[in-house]
């Protein structure tokens, strides 16, 4: 294994090298190329910035930020602005550490005592997660004397870390990783500037209702603050929504708003919120589904697994979009199309469609900002809108939470629900449409005119509970297993919200139920 072992599954439980067998198990060591694999690198990665902060900076912190440009935005705070040469000094000093094949050690204590010692440390957003989080013992990792608790395992030796980077990026620093392709390079540094503007406005949000890190967030619906949090939280989602409706409204050429986003994100919700905006500015929305131009199942396009590749852009009927988009700016009348995910199959809706004087189309779907879909249209009269559900809540101040885990958590809902669709299956089928994210949809987003955050700080809290019993329904001699037990672990971090909590109209009622719009 040339880029490993880095941990293994001991009956189908991801595990680190450091866990000792005492009966017979099944064991598959992982590698860089595994997403357990690339997951435990990158949390060592962040054990080893810590430590080398606090080697140079014993008054400084610094907190794992925003997952952007294939890396880690990381906040240095050390009471003054960050320079380049302090870049240069912490990537050195993580040099030093990774050199000197300093052990990692793991340690179990009753959860009391890690409460104890974090709270002897300052480290507090720490000691809020454990108190609230309620297990009996916790986990910390030791190295060369410096402590810190991480969600998930770690490796055994600072030397397993081959390939790092670290980069002045906006007014901290950007930690880069080997690519899960090809782990002798860095991941690509693509810029994504108005992807970290939203982070940051999430991070404005957070301020105004006190809560950033998972335990904040237990604390306060601990405390009876739930509601407040939820309606505040959708109050200021609405208020983006109108911002962005009010931007459409003032571009007097437009005559399509486009909104993409990866699965899972909410874009049909936003579709359907933003369109109740676009009338109160005295504009007719007219909402296209491009899930409805799904070709027939048989006809979609397989991966290089042999799979069907519905992430694809030609997994829809272009041809027919096309000539429909055509025969509307005509003002013609057209039938439009429905797709039955059940059967697989494309049906005629019965629903006819002709666009008055004051219409404007708004379309829906992953591939919705690709150029190809809507090159016959000018760019002046269409309105392009990236939404995607952009985790900004951390575990705390060390451990984020993958935006990806957000999605995969609704589509398991969802699928389940809506789709026939086990949470195994689901699961299977996810590094697919991960690939088809990375091939389809990413490449677009910073194109967008308007970037709208689909998630909501207390949405994991919400969802804990109808994503669990979905979970626990995915067999343990499953292959998905693995997955499905991390999920499960990782929402027990979280005190629940009752799900009827919720007001009709939130975007998470697309994937749990209830919602006042019609899907």
């Amino acid at each position: 294994m040339p880029w490993g072992p880095i941990s293994a599954k001991v009956n189908n439980k991801v595990e680190g090298l450091d866990y000792r067998l005492y009966h017979n198990k099944d064991v598959e060591f992982l590698d860089l190329q595994t997403s357990s694999g690339s997951r435990a690198y990158t949390r060592t990665l962040f054990f080893v910035l810590c430590k080398a902060v606090h080697d140079l900076y014993p008054q400084g912190s610094v907190v794992i930020d925003i997952p952007v440009s294939n890396g880690y935005y990381c906040n240095l705070k050390i009471g003054r602005e960050v320079t380049m040469w302090d870049v240069v000094d912490i990537r050195r000093r993580m040099q030093e550490i990774i050199d000197a094949a300093m052990p990692i050690c793991r340690h179990e204590v009753p959860t009391e005592e890690a409460i104890r010692l974090f709270s002897q440390l300052g480290t507090h957003s720490k000691v809020k997660l454990l108190e609230t989080m309620g297990a009996l013992y916790t986990t910390y990792y030791d190295l060369d004397g410096y402590v810190d608790y991480f969600y998930g395992a770690l490796l055994t030796n600072t030397s397993q870390l081959n390939l790092f980077g670290l980069e002045n990026y906006y007014e901290g620093m950007l930690l880069r990783i080997p690519s899960m392709s090809d782990p002798s390079k860095l991941g690509e540094m693509i810029r994504q500037d108005k992807m970290f503007e939203v982070f940051k406005e999430h991070h404005k949000w957070q301020q105004i209702l006190r809560v950033g890190t998972v335990g904040e967030l237990n604390a306060a619906i601990q405390k009876g603050y739930a509601r407040e949090i939820i309606n505040v939280s959708e109050a200021l989602q609405e208020k983006k929504i109108a911002y962005i409706a009010d931007e459409i409204a003032n571009r007097k050429d437009v005559k399509m708003v486009l909104i993409a986003g990866p699965s899972s994100s909410g874009k049909t919700t936003t579709c359907k919120r933003l369109s109740i905006q676009l009338i109160t500015n005295a504009i007719r929305p007219v909402q296209i589904s491009l899930d409805d131009y799904f070709v027939n199942r048989e006809q979609t396009p397989k991966d290089e697994k042999g799979e069907y590749d519905y992430e694809s852009l030609y997994a829809l009927n272009i041809p027919l979009f096309n000539q429909q988009l055509t025969a509307l700016f005509k003002g013609e009348e057209v039938e439009l199309p429905r797709y039955n995910f059940q059967t697989g199959k494309s049906e005629s809706s019965g629903k006819k469609l002709r666009l008055s004087e004051n219409d404007i189309l708004v379309i829906e779907g992953i591939h919705a900002l690709n150029p190809e879909l809507t090159a016959q249209i000018p760019d002046e009269q269409k309105f392009r809108i990236y939404a995607s559900a952009l985790t900004t809540i951390l575990l705390d101040t060390h451990n984020y939470i993958p935006t990806t885990d957000n999605r995969l958590l609704r589509r398991i809902i969802r699928d389940v629900k809506y789709r026939g669709c086990s949470a195994a299956d689901t699961i299977h089928r996810w590094p697919s449409v991960r690939a088809g994210e990375n091939k389809w949809i990413f490449p677009y987003q910073e194109n967008a005119d308007a970037m709208f955050n689909t998630a909501m700080i207390y949405e994991l809290a919400v969802i804990k509970s109808q994503a669990i019993s979905a979970l626990e329904q995915v067999p343990e001699n499953c292959e998905e297993y693995a997955e499905a037990y991390r999920l499960s672990k990782f929402l027990k971090y979280f005190v629940s919200i009752p799900f009827d909590t919720l007001p009709h109209i939130s975007l998470l009622r697309e994937f749990l139920g209830g919602s006042s719009f019609s899907y």
